[in-house]
């Protein structure tokens, strides 16, 4: 099974108490050990045309300087935890790059078939195709195994934002339900559906694709 992209919680929560007990060193690396979290949480999202355009570490630098920059009011009174916390701002820091290359460029990104991210994660594309058979794959050379993952991700990519958003958190960031539904705003029994909902819109997409059909049955 994938593991979380996210660092362990415990250590995170040390390093929260040594900040809050006034470690400096702890800041830089609390900070510095969820960068690649947020390179490849980034990464997932960005377009792929922008991402031509600006480099995804300069938003992953963009992110840290500003939970840096309000880390002291997180620590005194945090409401998520702090993965979730900070991937918010990596959320707004995205948005905020299509808003203003959308202004900018001469065509724009919106005007442009859509091709957001790049998940290239075999393993989760791989337990989600496990998901949608009654077996285990047959056993396959790896060369075919890279194809049906990419064969799946090609198909959550084709899924309205709502739908690819809640499957990437919970497939390939590893998110649980609970996390889910506090990113989202939602109870959980309602981000359980919206999570069934995807997941079924999914299903129906990749059984319109017949190659990839056939794929999954073989």
């Amino acid at each position: 099974m994938t593991q979380s992209i996210w660092p362990e919680g415990q250590a995170t929560a040390e390093l929260l108490a040594n900040i809050k007990g006034g470690e400096p060193r702890a800041v830089d690396a609390l900070l510095d050990r969820h960068r690649d979290a947020l390179r490849r949480m980034i990464a997932m999202r960005l377009d792929q045309r922008l991402a031509q355009r600006v480099d995804v570490s300069d938003i992953v630098q963009d992110v840290l300087i500003e939970a840096n920059r309000r880390l002291i009011e997180y620590v005194n009174a945090p409401s998520i935890p702090f993965h979730l916390w900070i991937r918010q701002i990596a959320k707004d820091r995205i948005i905020d790059a299509h808003r203003r290359h959308r202004l900018s460029a001469k065509r724009s990104v919106d005007r442009e078939q859509a091709a957001i991210g790049q998940l290239s994660n075999d393993q989760s594309a791989m337990d989600l195709a496990n998901q949608f058979q009654d077996q285990g794959l047959t056993p396959a050379a790896a060369a075919t195994q890279r194809e049906l993952a990419q064969h799946i991700e090609r198909a959550i990519l084709q899924l309205k934002e709502g739908d690819r958003e809640v499957i990437l958190m919970r497939h390939y960031e590893q998110l649980n339900n609970q996390e889910i539904a506090q990113t989202l705003g939602l109870s959980e029994p309602a981000a359980s559906m919206r999570y069934l909902r995807a997941i079924k819109r999914l299903r129906e997409l990749i059984e319109s694709l017949p190659d990839l059909h056939k794929e999954l049955r073989d």
